[in-house]
C-alpha cells in the first residue's frame, strides 16, 4: 500500500492540545508514534495555539509526560505574536499584555517592553491565555484598543480541551472585547499563517504535513498555509462536523488519533472506499455495506475496510464532491447503521443529522 503517511512529508507539525495529549493525559500512542518518525528522519514541530507556556515548559511538560521534546521543536503562538508586533512597532514600544509571564517574555524576546496598565501608555495590547486573566486585565485591554492601540490576538480558539472537557480559551475573552470595543484582533495562531509559516521555516520543510483536531484552526490554518493535514478525533472536532466542512476546512486525511502517521498514507486518506457505496438521495446520502460485510466494533485497525473511519472517508468524499454543509445520511443495513451510530450521524431528534433506515 506504499510508504506510510509520515514517511511521505519531511516535517510534522503537531498541534498539542486534543492532538498528542489531553489535559495532561498523553493521547494513546503518541509518545512511540513522535519517537519513530524522529528516529526515521523527520522533523518535528509542537505547533500549539496557547500561549500560556514558554517553550521550555512546553518541551519539559512534554517530556514528563514521556513524549520526547526539545526547546527549539516547539512553535507558540505567543511567539507568533510578538513576532507580529516586532514587525510593526519600534524597538522598546510599550505592549499592554493580557496573559501570563511568559507571553510578557516573548515581547521582551523581540526587543518590546511589556506593559500591565494603560497608565504605561502602550501603543498596542498582545493577547493570549492565562488561567488567571480578570475583568480588571480586560478592562485596560479595552482602554487601549479603544484610542487606537494595535491589538494582536495570539489566538482565537473558543475553548481549551482538557481531561474534564472543553473550557473557556483564549478565543472566548477575545470575543468579549470585541463586543466591549467594536474591533477585531489581528490573529497570530492558527487558523492563520503566521505560526505555520514560523514552523516551516524553523523546520526548513518542503513537504510539511499538518496534524490537528480542530477544523477551524488547524485544519483551515493549514489550508491557508497550503500545507496538506490529517485531522484526528482524538480532541474537538467531531465526524459530524468534519462532513459538513466547507471547502477551507477540508483535509486530506481523517484518523482516531497521530498513530495513523505510521499506516500506509491511503488507509486515512479521505477518498471512496472499496468496502462501502454511497449513493445521492433526494434527502442527501445513504450508506451501504458492499457484500453485506460485518463490522469490527473495537477499531484496532484503521486500514479495515469497514471500520467505522473507512465510511467516515467514504461520505466525505461523496458529499464534498456534492456540496458542503449539513446532510441527512441514510443507512441500507445493519452494518451501515452500525458505523453511523459510532460516528454520531445517527439521531432521531432533529438536530444536525437524522438518519432513518431506507428499507
Amino acid at each position: 500500500m506504499g510508504r506510510s503517511l509520515g514517511a511521505e512529508h519531511d516535517a510534522l507539525l503537531l498541534d498539542l492540545d486534543g492532538t498528542v495529549y489531553r489535559g495532561g493525559e498523553v493521547i494513546k500512542g503518541a509518545d512511540s508514534t513522535v519517537s519513530r518518525a524522529r528516529d526515521a528522519g523527520i522533523t518535528i514541530r509542537y505547533v500549539t495555539n496557547n500561549a500560556s507556556k514558554p517553550p521550555e515548559t512546553v518541551a519539559e511538560n512534554l517530556n514528563t509526560l514521556g513524549v520526547a521534546a526539545v526547546v527549539s521543536e516547539v512553535s507558540t503562538s505567543a511567539q507568533a505574536g510578538a513576532a507580529l508586533l516586532a514587525e510593526r512597532l519600534p524597538p522598546g514600544a510599550p505592549v499592554l499584555v493580557v496573559g501570563t509571564v511568559a507571553l510578557a517574555e516573548e515581547l521582551v524576546a523581540v526587543g518590546l517592553s511589556p506593559v500591565r496598565t494603560t497608565d504605561s501608555g502602550p501603543v498596542a495590547v498582545l493577547q493570549g491565555h492565562s488561567p488567571d486573566t480578570t475583568w480588571t486585565d480586560l478592562a485596560e485591554a479595552c482602554l487601549a484598543i479603544r484610542v487606537g492601540a494595535v491589538w494582536v490576538a495570539c489566538n482565537r480558539d473558543a475553548t481549551l480541551p482538557t481531561e474534564r472537557g472543553e473550557l473557556p480559551g483564549n478565543g472566548a475573552l477575545v470575543a468579549a472585547l470585541r463586543e466591549a470595543t467594536g474591533s477585531c484582533p489581528l490573529v497570530a495562531g492558527k487558523p492563520e499563517r503566521t505560526l505555520l509559516d514560523r514552523a516551516v521555516a524553523s523546520a526548513t520543510a518542503r513537504r510539511p504535513l499538518v496534524v490537528g483536531d480542530r477544523l477551524e484552526t488547524d485544519i483551515l490554518g493549514a489550508g491557508r498555509a497550503e500545507i496538506p493535514s490529517l485531522m484526528v478525533l482524538s480532541g474537538v472536532s467531531t465526524p459530524a462536523e468534519l462532513l459538513a466542512a466547507p471547502p477551507g476546512c477540508r483535509p486530506a486525511h481523517v484518523a482516531a488519533d497521530v498513530t495513523a502517521l505510521e499506516l500506509p498514507a491511503a488507509a486515512s486518506r479521505i477518498s471512496e472506499q472499496a468496502a462501502w457505496r454511497i449513493d445521492a438521495t433526494g434527502a442527501g446520502l445513504t450508506l451501504a455495506a458492499v457484500n453485506g460485510a460485518d463490522h469490527r466494533p473495537e477499531e484496532a485497525d484503521e486500514a479495515y475496510p469497514w471500520s467505522r473511519l473507512s465510511a467516515l472517508r467514504a461520505l466525505c468524499a461523496a458529499w464534498w464532491s456534492e456540496g458542503s454543509g449539513d446532510v441527512e445520511v441514510l443507512f441500507e443495513d445493519s452494518t451501515a447503521e452500525t458505523v453511523l451510530r459510532e460516528l454520531g450521524l445517527y439521531r432521531l431528534d432533529g438536530k444536525r443529522f437524522a438518519t432513518t433506515t431506507t428499507s
